[in-house]
């Protein structure tokens, strides 16, 4: 029998018998029986456990987070065991504890995976508050389509955007960046309360007409939010090209690279090969595909002549496969004959007689490379080489080891990929190809960017009318993001002024804010590489304390476990609540108890005792409101008698035993499971309450049988393996004829030879079950300190069945013996009588003596109390020794029974002597150690004097003062600190920011440096001295004056090209001009490729921010650079380029010029009419010709004569389908049913359950897998893209 890790989970935290309340908590699940049950996130210590049932409903965001954790811990496997298996037969709430069949409730550790739950639920117990729905509040999306969102060019088009808001949002949407008018096409509708646009196509219609860059807008009185910008693109799935391959000669040995060139769909293809006759190719180290789609061969063997190689490119939304022409190998070799023998030989190229080479790369090539990648995505890096023999290739990371946890071989060891890629993926890798000739090696410079990510996103910000608050958006990315505000989807610059915001970089302060400060602002972060947007409106609302969880809610909890008590509330400002037990005066904090930040109360260890009614207050200056919760306590339900493992012959009768106690209130169930899955009870089976009886025992019967006793609240698992024995002659060797199995536990423990301080341990060996014992555990329980807890005390071999045992004093020992093979572990011996060892003086004192103050008059003294082994006696206590260093005052002492002692009225941080003792009744421990500790800090009394600014540059001070005496400390110094705010700028009309900032000085030192200064302005400055209780008083303010300095870039650099000989230049003027700006500078040069021209410099007064440069040709682009000047130099240069040259990028508007009197020329007129002429008469021919020929597709029954309405197709590729997919287009069978291999000579023979199929001549393939069509839909869609799926294909692909 095999006690499985599974304690149950489901009501470790409890149910409430009550309607659910609408709650973002951890993982809800609900109980199959009435009244409505809803458990609360299953905690237990140490460990929290997520509910089956609770999974299914788990947010997106925490099954992702959770997922993630799995894959990093590599125990999915664990959860998947625990939840999803046993999901069947209880569909609430697996959880993971183990027990001693001695003690039940001893607590074990849980499994890994649960302390993530635990950082899961802890981030929604931290959660934002949310507005109630019956509350006025700006918009907020709530869902919307993926950024890069391809559709299928066969199905509506829908582009999602919902929100939620009151009033109720309107929607509207912008279409690259300009008013997209839904009522003006017909085709596109809005759904209803909603912003969701459906393209509608059931009418005809090109797809490809609406690609573009889409974003929503939803919009109340109260503010606008916006949508991602939503780029829409139709899939795409080429026809391949049509090419005539001739066959490929190549000399054994040789390396060869078949190329595949896909044609380029949307998404990309999935690319495979196969022979022809639809046989897979087999790869090897020798013969493999590169990521890329190309087939390599490190070496060319007679045999590869054997097969046809064809590249089959597999399309994703179109369902269709493409498959390329196929090549021929011609293989010239010394030696024609091919003989299978030689493939297995050791030496199989030398019998060949094909030359020994050493290896050299294929892909990449040269002997270096570089590669980017984005943070967060995979790295994949690929080597191929060629040589005899085969190379084999190993890969390398310069300056450290290949990360373990992420990185992974894939194409026999031909590419290396790292997942998740972070920055400390960057460096230098390389491959190293090598056979018995030698080796060659390829390094790869790996440079690690990123797209913006988040640091800290903005979220909602309700307020109460004069409240401060904060909006912050911190991102990260490389290169490094910039940030950009907005304001109800308009630039933060654009909006009307608002006195109570101040914007400060990544941060928007608001002060005494009002009703009128309502809105939604946005915060767009971006890089080259991507951008993030993010929606975050201000509130501003007067509301009075409410709750919103249904009333008097009941929660019936399991003794023992952790719960948590929900209440959800909501006011503006923002309520305290406190807890009350029974209707008691004091606040339940500390302790068992812990209020979170959501008002959720968690008792950490549920008693007996803490059953009762709850009551939660929650209070502003409106008013208050509250909530009670009745809790419950029940006893676990615990599986007392468990199934053993058994050994049977077949045909006998055998029964697994199951005895479970539980609370009586609840209802039990029983039920099993078979190698984990549900059993079925047959004829041959009865099930009982407490047992499991099968009769006839077949072989089917072997395995595991599993026990699973639940309640509405909790389960208990146990698990035994049932092995059958099948009738056979008595064998000659018992050990080779029975299978191996764990030794039976050993029996009979004795103890004799007692003695003060060693006992001899004697017992009975149980059967080893025909694998020899190797070792022998004992193990100890006393019940003093830990009951019911057992603890390793030795290891002897397993030749030995008696044992003298090294005791400690004053312990009540009671021992068990575990036997081990190479099999596993048995089950524990029953104990052994108990035994209790005279008492003696401790032989130590306790570890990790501290002494540290709590309060400025008060010193804690803290240290880790001693186990039961070395307590030696009862009444285990600590003598508590304490005075003054340097003193010769007598010593202070008192005597502890805990781990703490607080000394009260002591002089502000002064060094203390300590010593703690352990004593018990039989005496004292030897002397103890000193130790220093130091009472508790105040607030430092003085600052720093005498201070001296120096200016070192525009942006940097120097600072030095006069330290302050260590008695006006007044605790341990850790800092100097300057604060300095910018007062004003030098420049008029300027606004700045009036932030106080700091810079801190570690230690006791006298002088410092404050850098990053605005140049230009004026200053003030205040220095404090800082410990561990905070700062001391603020010094005198001194001013400063920062110098001027050079300017920042100029903004909005702005490069047009009206025509082919001018360009004009716009700038505005530099956000931080630093100074007084005295003029720009222009530096421009002409280019054409690799040619540089002349530079040319201009210089323009502070005023003009534009300029013209007339083109020198039509053909060269100029590059211009341009800084703006103060009296110290200039500043940070911006770069731009002219448009590409009209060979490249014609101006449109240059174009509409020049064209404009050709237009209007009758001879163009007339040559325009007979090209369309000409036109229209092909077209009628390619009709004709169509109607007359083509391809005959197979129907599904061969016997279906063929329709006259049904269309015949010619294109390159055909279809693979599977249950979603939509019907495809109708297709005919030929005359006969069936088409003959000679009628081409792509054909191939039939492949799959028995329809025959051939390639036409573009290589697209039809046979008996075509999927029916309705006519109606067979009308509507004429694509020549899909006509008919081979689902073996796609199988294989």
């Amino acid at each position: 029998m095999r006690r499985l890790a599974a304690r149950g989970a489901a009501g470790d935290v409890g149910e409430v018998a009550a309607p659910a309340a609408d709650s973002t908590d951890c993982a809800q699940g609900r109980s199959p029986r009435p009244p409505r049950l809803i458990d609360l996130c299953a905690i237990w210590d140490p460990g929290v456990f997520l509910p089956a049932a609770g999974w299914k409903r788990a947010s997106g965001t925490a099954r992702r987070r959770l997922n993630e954790a799995e894959a990093v811990s590599g125990l999915s496997s664990v959860r998947e065991a625990q939840v999803e298996r046993l999901e069947a037969a209880r569909p609430c709430r697996p959880g993971s504890r183990e027990r001693d069949p001695v003690l039940r409730m001893a607590r074990q550790q849980p499994p890994p995976w649960v302390h993530t739950a635990i950082l899961l639920c802890l981030l929604n117990l931290t959660g934002a508050i949310e507005i109630p729905m019956d509350l006025s509040q700006p918009p907020t999306i709530t869902k919307q389509s993926v950024k890069d969102h391809i559709v299928d060019p066969r199905d509506n088009i829908l582009i999602e955007c919902e929100a939620k808001g009151n009033p109720a949002p309107s929607f509207h949407w912008t279409r690259n960046s300009r008013f997209f008018n839904i009522a003006k096409d017909p085709r596109v509708s809005m759904r209803r309360r909603s912003g969701t646009l459906v393209i509608d196509f059931r009418s005809g219609g090109r797809p490809e007409e609406y690609e573009g860059e889409y974003q929503c807008f939803a919009r109340n009185k109260f503010g606008t939010a916006l949508s991602n910008r939503i780029r829409l693109q139709v899939s795409k799935s080429p026809l391949w090209p049509k090419e005539n391959l001739d066959p490929v000669v190549v000399q054994e040995g040789a390396p060869l690279m078949l190329q595949c060139n896909p044609p380029p769909g949307l998404p990309s293809p999935v690319i495979f090969w196969m022979s022809s006759s639809m046989e897979p190719i087999t790869q090897d180290k020798r013969v493999s595909q590169g990521h890329n789609g190309d087939l390599y061969f490190s070496n060319v063997m007679l045999q590869d002549m054997q097969t046809d190689y064809s590249c089959n490119a597999r399309f994703h939304f179109t369902h269709t496969i493409q498959q390329k022409n196929a090549f021929t190998l011609k293989v010239l070799t010394n030696n024609p004959y091919n003989d299978s023998s030689l493939r297995n030989h050791p030496d199989m190229y030398s019998a060949r007689g094909v030359a020994e080479r050493t290896p050299s790369f294929m892909y990449p090539q040269g002997t270096a490379s570089s590669q980017m990648v984005l943070r967060g995505m995979d790295l994949l890096l690929e080597c191929i080489a060629s040589g005899v023999p085969t190379p084999d290739i190993a890969w390398y990371k310069k300056g450290g080891d290949l990360p373990s946890d992420k990185a992974k071989f894939e194409n026999f060891n031909k590419a290396l990929r790292i997942t998740n890629v972070s920055e400390e993926d960057s460096g230098e890798y390389f491959c190293l190809a090598s056979n018995k000739m030698g080796s060659i090696r390829h390094t790869i410079s790996v440079r690690v960017k990123a797209a913006p990510y988040w640091l800290d996103e903005p979220k909602n910000l309700i307020l109460a009318p004069g409240e401060d608050g904060r909006l912050v958006c911190r991102a990260n990315g490389n290169p490094k993001p910039t940030v950009q505000w907005m304001v109800n989807g308009e630039p933060l610059q654009s909006a009307p002024p608002n006195p109570n915001r101040e914007v400060a970089g990544d941060t928007i302060i608001f002060r005494d804010t009002q009703i009128s400060s309502r809105a939604v602002y946005q915060c767009n972060t971006s890089n080259e590489h991507g951008y993030l947007l993010a929606n975050a409106f201000v509130s501003v609302l007067d509301v009075p304390p409410r709750m919103l969880s249904p009333r008097n809610q009941l929660i019936r909890v399991i003794l023992y476990n952790r719960t948590r008590l929900d209440c959800p509330f909501f006011g503006s400002p923002i309520p305290t609540l406190r807890w009350f037990k029974n209707g008691q005066g004091s606040n339940l904090d500390g302790g068992n108890y812990h209020v979170y930040e959501n008002g959720s109360l968690e008792i950490k260890m549920i008693r007996k005792e803490d059953q009762g009614i709850y009551t939660c207050v929650a209070t502003n200056i409106l008013g208050k409101a509250e909530n009670q919760v009745r809790l419950e306590v029940k006893d676990p339900t615990r599986i007392y008698r468990m199934p053993e493992d058994q050994v049977v012959k077949r045909g006998t009768t055998v029964q697994l035993e199951c005895r479970v106690k539980h609370d009586p209130s609840l209802k039990l169930a029983v039920s099993w499971l078979k190698d984990d899955e549900p059993l079925y009870i047959g004829n041959r089976m009865k099930k009982e309450d407490d047992s499991l009886t099968i009769f006839g025992v077949a072989e089917r019967d072997q395995g595991s049988y599993t026990c699973v006793a639940s309640t509405e609240l909790d389960q208990d698992l146990a698990k035994a393996s049932l092995t059958v024995l099948a009738d056979q002659a008595t064998p000659t060797n018992r050990l080779a004829a029975l299978p191996k199995g764990r030794p039976d536990r050993p029996r009979d423990l004795e103890l004799t030879d007692l003695a003060e301080r060693s006992v001899r341990l004697t017992w009975i060996p149980g059967d080893d079950n025909n694998s020899p014992i190797t070792d022998y555990v004992v193990q100890f329980e006393e019940d003093q300190f830990q009951p019911g807890v057992w603890h390793d005390h030795s290891k002897f071999p397993g030749s030995v069945n008696s044992a003298v045992l090294r005791l400690s004093p004053y312990v009540n020992y009671q021992f068990r013996v575990i036997a081990i093979n190479e099999v596993g572990s048995s089950h524990p011996s029953l104990p052994s009588e108990r035994y209790r060892t005279s008492g003696a003086p401790p032989e130590s004192n306790p570890a990790d003596v501290k002494g540290e103050g709590t309060r400025k008059n008060n010193m804690e003294i803290t240290w880790t109390p001693m186990n039961a082994t070395s307590a030696f006696g009862p009444n285990l206590r600590y003598i508590v020794k304490w005075r003054r260093r340097e003193t010769r005052e007598t010593w202070n002492n008192v005597t502890v029974w805990g781990s703490r002692y607080v000394v009260g009225q002591t002089p502000v941080y002064v060094p203390y002597e300590i010593r703690v003792q352990a004593e018990n009744d039989f005496g004292k421990g030897p002397e103890p150690d000193t130790v220093i500790g130091y009472s508790g800090e105040d607030y430092p009394r003085a600052a720093p004097t005498d201070v001296k600014i120096r200016v070192l540059n525009s942006t940097a001070i120097s600072l030095q003062w006069n330290r302050v005496y260590p008695d006006t400390v007044q605790g341990q110094l850790r800092e100097y600190r300057a604060y300095y705010w910018r007062e004003s700028s030098l420049l008029k009309n300027l606004w700045v920011s009036q932030k106080r900032q700091q810079a801190s000085f570690p230690g006791d030192r006298p002088r410092g440096v404050v850098s990053r200064l605005f140049p230009y302005s004026n200053y003030k400055l205040e220095m404090v001295v800082v410990n561990g209780r905070g700062d001391g008083p603020r010094g005198e303010t001194k001013e400063f004056t920062t110098p001027e300095g050079v300017p920042s870039a100029p903004r909005r650099f702005r490069v047009r090209q009206p025509n082919l000989e001018t360009i004009n230049l716009e700038w505005d003027h530099p956000e931080h001009p630093n100074g007084i700006l005295i003029g720009y500078t222009l530096k421009y040069v002409a280019f054409n490729g690799t040619k540089l021209g002349k530079q040319i410099v201009e210089n323009f007064s502070p005023n003009q921010t534009k300029f013209t440069v007339q083109r020198a040709d039509p053909v060269s682009r100029y590059r211009f650079t341009l800084s703006a000047r103060t009296q110290v130099g200039s500043g940070e240069a911006v770069t731009e380029e002219s448009p590409a040259p009209p060979n490249e990028a014609t101006p449109t508007a240059a174009y509409t010029n020049n064209q404009a009197d050709i237009a209007t020329q009758g001879w163009f007129i007339g040559l325009m009419c007979a090209i369309a002429l000409l036109v229209l008469i092909l077209l009628i021919v390619c009709f004709i010709k169509r109607s007359r020929g083509g391809k005959y597709p197979v129907r599904e029954k061969k016997d279906v004569p063929l329709g006259p309405e049904d269309p015949k197709e010619e294109d390159g590729s055909f279809d693979y389908s599977d249950e979603d997919n939509k019907p495809l287009q109708g297709s005919q069978t030929s005359l006969d049913g069936t088409i003959k291999q000679q009628e081409s000579d792509d054909s191939l023979v039939d492949y799959g359950e028995g329809g025959e199929g051939q390639f036409n001549e573009d290589g697209s393939f039809i046979g008996q897998y075509t999927v029916k069509k309705d006519k109606e839909e067979t009308e509507g869609n004429e694509s020549s893209e899909a006509t008919s799926p081979v689902n073996a294909i796609y199988s294989l692909a």
